[in-house]
Parts: structure tokens; sequence; C-alpha cells
């Protein structure tokens, strides 16, 4: 097998493992896993929701997510800088496509690489990955 077959099959595993890992979200309206793989070690792992300590509700009556919902990268990124592990050349595994917002984390982050299967509505974050020089990757699973 080769070195790209291999890549391509282990980036559906941790799809697959990320796409298990979102089921743990409260969200209703959508739910969103993430992985943080370095070394062939998962580092860290995130979902979207509230922050701890909050209700585990993430939309609002009108069905509309609260705006202090946490996007399953920024979990992933702030869990893995409070365990003391270094995110620094690593690859970030998630159900959809980075926003914005969850993209400059990631660029600060040191990740290098980005593999999702779903697209968000806007491609603006994906568009600022690839600027900065990160290896952003769609893969069906």
């Amino acid at each position: 097998m080769s070195k790209d077959n291999k890549q391509q099959l282990l980036d559906q595993r941790y799809l697959k493992m990320a796409d298990i890992w979102s089921q743990n979200s409260y969200c209703k309206r959508r739910q969103v896993g993430a992985l943080i793989v370095k070394d062939k070690m998962i580092i860290s792992d995130g979902y979207n929701g509230t922050p701890a300590g909050f209700e585990n509700v993430c939309e609002d009556e009108n069905n509309q997510t609260k705006p202090y919902v946490l996007h399953a990268e920024a979990n992933a990124i702030t869990k893995v800088a409070k365990s003391g592990n270094s995110s620094d050349g690593a690859t970030l595994y998630v159900t959809s496509s980075p926003c914005l917002e969850c993209s400059k984390l990631i660029i600060q982050a040191g990740i290098k690489r980005v593999v999702f299967t779903e697209s968000y509505r806007l491609e603006d974050g994906i568009n600022l990955l690839r600027r900065a020089g990160i290896e952003v990757v769609q893969v069906d699973i």
C-alpha cells in the first residue's frame, strides 16, 4: 500500500472517530466532532456545546444557536492547551469545515493540516487556512 493510500485510510478512520465523538454534543441543530492528532496519537478531542458548567442546551426558544456555544474545534484546541500537550504541527480532523473564528484559532495553535467531511455554508474559514499555508483536505467517509 502506498504512503498516500495509508494516509487516506488514516484520514477516513480519524474522521469516523470524530463523527462518533460528535454524538456527545447536546446541540440539536448540528452536531460536530473534532480530534487533534499528532504522531498518530489523539492528543485532544472536542464537540460543539456550551462552556463547562453551563446547561447543556445549545439552542434558544427560537431554535437559534446561543451565542456562547463553542465549536468543536475551539473545544479541542482549548482542551489541548489545558493538557500541556502541543498542537504544533498536528492535524485537526473535524466533521464540518471550520468557520472563520475557528480557523484563526487553528492557525495560532500551529496546526498544519485540517481534514474535514462536510462543507460549512461559508468558505471564508477554509480560504484563511489556505492563505496561512495550512493543508486543507475534504474526505468522504
